[in-house]
């Protein structure tokens, strides 16, 4: 199995008219992170366990690729 730090991960968003949420998926370990973004400014993290279709999962439920960049910025609250 793959050491955890090189794994590359893989990032999806979505916006909604009152949020935005972007997702990081682990594709090995099956594991991820989601952001929450709610207009007033207030931010949410959850911790999260995926099945082997998240991929397929995300896509049907209208999330595109996403940067890596602006996940982890808004991960380390610089934006």
């Amino acid at each position: 199995m793959a050491k955890s730090n090189n794994i590359v991960h893989q990032y999806y968003k979505k916006d909604f008219v009152d949020m935005t949420i972007l997702v990081r998926v682990n594709p090995i370990l099956l594991k991820g992170t989601e952001i929450t973004l709610l207009s007033n400014g207030t931010k949410e993290l959850r911790e999260l366990e995926f099945d082997e279709n998240i991929e397929d999962d995300l896509k049907i439920d209208g999330f595109k690729t996403a940067s890596p960049l602006e996940f982890n910025l808004h991960l380390m609250g610089l934006v």
